[in-house]
């Protein structure tokens, strides 16, 4: 597997692919069973993304069908679903304070999971 997500790396130019990482001070402060949580999800992220970068690459640039489309929404979905899994599953480990931080918003995913500018 470590060959193919190598060759299905997501462009950079498509942030909705990115798998975010936990902001650094949030990850000091966080229980090690959350943290192999948050990496396993992280991996995961990792599969999914390469999955939906091989399918995005073998359409052949013309119009998708109504399957590829419904394929493509389902998969980037759950993308999306694990992503906010992850914010969830942090946020009864930090202070109440930052609580506002675990929302789950239609923005792009950053390249931390809470944002750049905590």
């Amino acid at each position: 597997l470590a060959e193919a997500m190598n060759k299905y790396k997501a462009p950079n130019s498509c942030v909705s692919l990115n798998v975010p990482t936990v902001n650094t001070p949030i990850w000091g402060n966080i229980s090690p069973r959350i943290r192999a949580q948050e990496l396993k999800l992280q991996k995961i992220l990792e599969l999914l993304t390469s999955g939906i970068t091989a399918f995005a690459r073998s359409i052949d640039g013309t119009e998708l069908t109504e399957e590829q489309e419904d394929a493509l929404a389902l998969l980037c979905n759950t993308q999306y679903e694990i992503n906010s899994f992850g914010k969830i599953s942090i946020k009864p480990t930090h202070n109440p304070k930052f609580a506002g931080l675990c929302k789950t918003s239609a923005t792009p995913p950053p390249r931390q999971l809470f944002g750049e500018d905590l």
